[in-house]
């Protein structure tokens, strides 16, 4: 944020307090032209000290074309308004005595501070010096983002020029010697010992800080030498705490000697106790593991006779199971004959069955026979007496023509209804389609207004909450009340709302707009005191500035850029810009571009305006209350955040319009179909009734000639009938003898079954007789395999016994002839 004025102040000897020389002469600037001869020394100007600034020469550098500065040997203060150019100097004396452009925090390229438009710069500064002043020339080239550097009008380096800038203890990037406006931050954030130490670099002699930074180094080094000698002390008082432990250490290993040499002793008597021990011990080994070993035979020579029986036995089994295995073969041979003979009884039983089915068949059917017989003649007799009765229907032609004639009158009538009630639906379809586009277009504005809601919500969550309870409560207001400011503005461009909303304080964008006090107050009391909400709320004025014309007319300041007013970029409801008006006079605060932008101090003089905005800039013109100065700031506009959604609600009001035109049309629509479905309707009524009445004189007409072909019908039928006739007694004796047939074959197929299941009897009464003998055959072989196991199991621990002893055995006697090796070996010694 730019303020109304700037006041840079800066100091000739780059606040430095240098002494002065013992010749207080002093150089005037030099003028700008090159010429390759070193400037010579001057008649005194003032008491200028080394390294003073006496000229400052610029040319296409930021705001200046060309520019030339000569500062005094004292205080220098430049003072001017906002972009006329103090930063621009202060920019020019860091980058002319090889500073970094990153330092200025304003860009990190050379080349930016090159005037727009302008391929090369040029900063040029002369400092004071006693031998002949020193010019050092900076040419910047933006295509390259390079600099040429010169030394009194020679090519030279940029380490040459940082060299001649050090010799003169100038320190551009010491902010206590040199700050800028953008450093002023990071300056306030120096500790005390950073503000020290760059003091001693900007005001001392350069052996100060070379100085303070060897003392600083020496206490360092005497800490840790007392840290040192401290440690060697404890390490010397532990050492001689550690000696006098040592001692005792010393005492025990003489005493363990004494021990050591009684053992030594003890372990040359050993071997001949342990030699003793172990013969003793392999004797009782020896004598146990022959005891086993009987043992382990006497058990083997047990098993062998329980080995043969248990052969003999499994020989008798396999014998059982294969009589077994030949009694169910032939077992199942015989089943295999039963069941033979009973498909046979059965075949028989079923051919019983068939025979006197098929006797009850001719039976039924000849008892239906005489049923149709009988009602076939009742019919003819009914069919000749209608016959009698029926009238002559010569005369009714006439009537049928009648009708015939009705109902075409009918049809075509109908027809016509149903083209009509075809037409009406494509009526209705065609405004139903015309609705529902209308409807997808305000559906499409509300999600727009939805989108700013959104926006509402996510900033501003309390006034967002008090919007949906006003929409829910707004008949206890007497008068109209309209939701925040930022949802009734709609603008006419998006691209235009940045003006508007930093013109319009957030608070008042988020404000509630009310007409009266008194819906104002109950708003507030339940809002903000019931609901604890805060919210803001406003009361639009009771004399409309909605309406009100500019002081000026635009057309007198399109000359400057300016091409509408504030008011002109948004739609809002009366009361809403009738408060903006008053309040922010919206209607008096035009709009430029970038032109206007580039004329702003001819349009500062000339128009008087006390707020105008151009493309990016916000100005404010004041005049001074005591020297009657004009006064200008300028800031830069902040992006637009809310108003950017469009809403156009005047086509919204005329979709909305055409809506209810569509649905009184789709009304009428739907009267006429009502109409015309009753008037079909009554056709159709009309139609059937015709119909029915043709169709009845059409049946008297031809009833007569139907009753007489029916009558021959029929008496036809029943010869046929009549003829087919069928000898029940016949049948009947028929079916009784092949029956009796089928019996005495029956009877011989029972005998031959009852025979074969005797003989499967008996042939299992065998087969279960054999699996007993089998069942008790194989019980008395598991228990010798039981008994078998048992034997198995002891021998098995026996062997493992006797393997065991065999083991020690070995054992005890090889380690008796090592003691008598050892014992031996002893002795000898």
């Amino acid at each position: 944020m730019a303020t109304s004025s700037r006041k840079t102040s800066t100091p000739s000897p780059l606040a430095s307090k240098r002494a002065h020389p013992k010749d207080p002469s002093s150089e005037v600037p030099s003028k700008s032209s090159r010429s390759s001869a070193p400037p010579l020394p001057l008649p005194s100007a003032g008491p200028f000290v080394e390294g003073s600034i006496v000229r400052i020469a610029m040319e296409n550098f930021l705001t200046y074309d060309i520019c030339e500065v000569c500062p005094g040997p004292h205080l220098n203060m430049i003072i001017g308004a906002n972009g006329t150019g103090k930063s621009s100097i202060v920019c020019a004396i860091c980058l002319g005595l090889a500073g970094k452009p990153a330092f200025m925090g304003r860009a990190d390229k050379v080349g930016f501070f090159v005037k727009r438009g302008c391929s090369k710069g040029m900063v040029e500064i002369e400092l004071f010096r006693t031998s002949g002043n020193l010019i050092i020339t900076r040419e910047i080239d933006v295509a390259k983002n390079q600099s040429l550097w010169y030394i009194n009008k020679k090519s030279t380096t940029l380490k040459t020029v940082e060299e001649k800038v050090a010799a003169l203890n100038i320190q551009v990037g010491n902010l206590c010697q040199f700050l800028p406006q953008d450093k002023v931050g990071e300056f306030a954030k120096l500790s005390k010992i950073e503000l020290l130490e760059a003091t001693e670099k900007s005001i001392g002699p350069p052996e100060m800080h070379r100085y303070h930074c060897e003392l600083k180094n020496f206490r360092e080094k005497e800490k840790q030498l007392e840290t040192s000698c401290k440690e060697k002390t404890e390490y010397l008082e532990k050492m001689i705490q550690r000696n006098e432990r040592y001692k005792q250490d010393v005492e025990r290993f003489y005493e363990r000697k004494r021990h050591l040499d009684l053992i030594e002793m003890l372990e040359a008597k050993r071997p001949w106790v342990e030699y003793e021990n172990v013969r003793q011990e392999y004797e009782e080994v020896k004598l146990a593991r022959d005891r086993v070993k009987d043992e382990v035979r006497k058990l083997k020579d047990g098993q062998i006779p329980i080995t043969h029986r248990i052969d003999e036995i499994e020989k008798q089994r396999h014998t059982l199971e294969a009589r077994i295995k030949a009694k169910a073969t032939d077992i199942k041979e015989t089943s295999q004959k039963c069941k033979q003979k009973q498909d046979v009884i059965e075949k028989k039983d079923k051919h019983i069955e068939e025979l006197q089915q098929a006797l009850i068949v001719k039976q039924n059917e000849e008892h239906d026979r005489q049923r149709r017989i009988s009602n076939t003649r009742k019919m003819i007799e009914d069919l000749q007496n209608e016959l009698r009765t029926t009238e002559n229907c010569v005369n009714l032609q006439p009537q049928i023509d009648a009708i015939i004639i009705d109902l075409r009158r009918v049809q075509d009538e109908k027809a016509v209804c149903e083209s009509e009630i075809i037409d009406k639906h494509k009526e209705r379809e065609t405004l139903e389609k015309e609705k529902k586009s209308v409807n997808d277009q305000i559906v499409q504005f509300d999600n727009l207004m939805n989108q700013k809601e959104d926006k509402l919500r996510q900033r501003y969550r309390d006034t967002y909450d008090a919007v949906l309870w006003l929409r829910n409560n707004r008949d206890r207001f007497k008068q109209r009340v309209y939701e925040p400011i930022m949802l009734m503005i709609n603008m006419k461009d998006h691209k235009n709302a940045k003006y508007i909303e930093n013109h319009i304080p957030p608070n008042d964008l988020r404000a509630f707009v009310f007409e009266s006090q008194e819906d104002m107050e109950v708003f507030l009391k339940e809002v903000r005191d019931n609901k604890k909400l805060r919210v803001n709320a406003v009361i639009a004025p009771k004399s409309s500035y909605a309406d009100r014309a500019p002081s000026r007319p635009l057309n007198e300041l399109k000359q400057y850029g300016f091409f509408s007013y504030l008011r002109e970029l948004f739609d809002a409801p009366a009361p809403v810009m009738s408060y903006l008006c008053s309040q922010y006079h919206i209607h008096e605060v035009p709009v430029g571009t970038e032109r206007t932008r580039e004329r702003i101090e001819r349009v500062i003089q000339e128009t008087r305006l006390r707020q105008m905005y151009t493309a990016e800039e916000k100005y404010v013109v004041k005049t001074s209350f005591y020297s009657n100065k004009v006064i200008s700031s300028n800031t830069s506009l902040k992006v637009a955040q809310f108003l950017t959604v469009t809403v156009d609600l005047e086509q919204r009001r005329h979709l909305e319009e055409h809506l209810r035109e569509i649905n009184r049309k789709l009304q009428a629509v739907e009267s006429g179909l009502i109409a015309l479905r009753e008037t079909n309707k009554h056709l159709e009524h009309r139609d059937n009734e015709l119909r029915q009445k043709k169709k009845e004189l059409l049946e008297r007409k031809t009833k007569k000639r139907q009753l007489e072909q029916k009558i021959s019908s029929k008496l036809g039928s029943l010869k046929m009938m009549e003829q087919d006739t069928c000898n029940l007694e016949e049948e009947e004796r028929k079916a009784s003898t092949k029956i009796k047939e089928i019996n005495v074959q029956k009877a011989k197929l029972v005998t031959e079954l009852t025979n074969l299941i005797k003989i499967c009897t008996s042939l299992h009464i065998q087969k279960v007789d054999l699996i007993l003998q089998n069942t008790t055959v194989i019980s008395e072989k598991n228990k010798l395999e039981s008994d078998y196991m048992a034997a198995s199991s002891q021998l098995r621990l026996k062997e493992q016994h006797f393997i065991e002893l065999d083991e020690n055995r070995q054992r005890l006697l090889q380690n008796e002839y090592q003691c008598e090796k050892r014992s031996l070996k002893i002795r000898c010694v």
